[in-house]
């Protein structure tokens, strides 16, 4: 409760409060830094001893931070090898590593598997975003009114059965309070639609969160009259969304909609605003949009990717960090009156992967749903899956060194096998493609994309 209290006055106090603040804990998060990580004091040697300036720092990425994993944590007790155990029991998912700290994985839009640690000072802060979040623009005194008298219950539409950020913390959510299993369903995006509308409606959530695909594919449903909910607020995250399809989604349900930039580096990085901007928790996380040189791109143009710097986590600090998305940041301050950097991401389309189905019907599959899959198997290192035919998938993949490569495939096939099957794909094949992962033309990494979207 005092970090929710001091980032209320902090945003009261307006951006000159919110860069005093943002200073001083750059300042700090660097100096601990240096003083526990063997990665950092390395890095840092030849800077001054007080940094309060981040574009002083040099960049790094994920794959350096993984290759110096146990160089990394200031925690030195912190390994890769132990993190790895942990990770490889899905039912640890939202328990505490070393009774702790929180784990959570990603591929991210690099390609790069991640496996990030979080202290509770990390928790507590995404904590009081989230409290200053609903109890600020996205709900009124009206909206928790309608939510008491219906039950007080969220849907959230996450991968499950692996340490992915969404999932674990929902999880941890309910492990400490186990009387929130009635308030807090997950539903599995790997569920086939009838299966997941069937689940969602039966519930009838008050507020819907979850993968901005699959929550465009459940509007959709409801225009069509298979699903019947009513919620007072409607959370997309993860990826992209065009936006007539958000005017969509807004048009079905007649809510309040709006969007999260979150990251397993930072997941509480952006909030949405009813004019489909994402401000910036500035106070708590530094965004640089940089062009390919890493040279900041003005306010206003497209960058080729952003900078992160998490002022929170102290186990594993991430300094300038290359997150990998494309944003443009708001040149003038946004309308809906919130004094912080407000930004758009560009770096996370969603792209709905469609298949005919064997009684005629189209069937679709969020592209998290694949690709969710395949970053949850021991031992993937980096992957693609790529639709390049009518009917079939391709994998792209690299393994870990010291894996069994066909083991890792095995197990990747099995998992898109079953899930294609449970949604009566079954004409749909499964292949490994020799090539590594490709860059696209502009040099980013897409995880699951197509190349063939149109049926024979």
């Amino acid at each position: 409760m005092s970090v929710a209290w001091d980032l209320r006055r902090v945003r009261r106090g307006g951006p000159e409060l919110v860069a005093e603040r943002q200073r001083a804990r750059l300042a700090d998060m660097v100096a601990y830094a240096r003083a526990g990580s063997p990665f950092y004091q390395q890095l840092y040697r030849d800077l001054p001893n007080r940094v309060a300036d981040v574009t002083t720092l040099p960049v790094t990425t994920k794959a350096e931070l993984m290759n110096r994993y146990d160089e990394w944590a200031t925690d030195r007790s912190v390994s890769l090898a132990e993190v790895r155990d942990f990770i490889a029991d899905a039912d640890r998912a939202g328990t505490l590593y070393r009774d702790r700290y929180q784990v959570v994985t990603t591929s991210g839009t690099s390609g790069h598997r991640g496996v990030f640690v979080q202290d509770e000072r990390m928790y507590a802060v995404l904590s009081a975003i989230t409290v200053a979040r609903a109890s600020g623009s996205w709900l009124s005194g009206r909206d928790y009114l309608s939510m008491l008298r219906r039950g007080n219950k969220v849907a959230a539409i996450w991968a499950v059965g692996g340490h992915f950020a969404g999932y674990s913390t929902a999880q941890r959510l309910i492990r400490e309070r186990p009387i929130r299993k009635r308030s807090i369903r997950i539903f599995s995006v790997h569920t086939p639609l009838d299966e997941l509308v069937k689940g969602v409606g039966g519930f009838r959530p008050t507020i819907l969160n979850g993968y901005a695909s699959a929550v465009s594919l459940l509007a959709r449903e409801q225009r069509a009259g298979r699903l019947n909910i009513r919620p007072v607020l409607v959370i997309t995250s993860a990826e992209s969304l065009p936006a007539e399809e958000r005017a969509r989604i807004r048009e079905t349900w007649q809510t309040k909609v709006r969007d999260q930039y979150a990251c397993s580096e930072f997941m509480g990085l952006a909030n949405g605003c009813e004019h489909d901007w994402l401000h910036v928790n500035a106070d708590w996380a530094i965004l640089e949009p940089v062009d390919e040189q890493f040279k900041p791109v003005p306010a206003g143009e497209q960058s080729y990717t952003v900078l992160l710097t998490n002022l929170a986590n102290r186990v594993q600090p991430i300094l300038r960090y290359d997150l990998g998305d494309s944003v443009l940041m708001r040149p003038d301050p946004c309308p809906c009156g919130n004094p912080l950097p407000a930004i758009q991401v560009r770096g996370r389309t969603s792209e709905v992967i469609s298949f005919p189905g064997p009684d005629g019907r189209t069937v679709e599959l969020p592209p998290l749903a694949l690709g969710t899959l395949v970053d949850r198997t021991a031992g993937v290192r980096m992957f693609q899956v790529v639709k390049d035919d009518p009917r079939r998938l391709s994998v792209r993949l690299m393994t870990e060194d010291g894996t069994d490569g066909d083991r890792v495939w095995e197990e990747v096939h099995r998992a898109l096998r079953g899930l294609l099957d449970s949604h009566g794909l079954t004409g749909v094949t499964v292949q490994r493609d020799a090539r590594p992962p490709q860059r696209t033309p502009g040099g980013k990494f897409r995880t699951v994309f197509s190349e063939s979207p149109h049926f024979n």
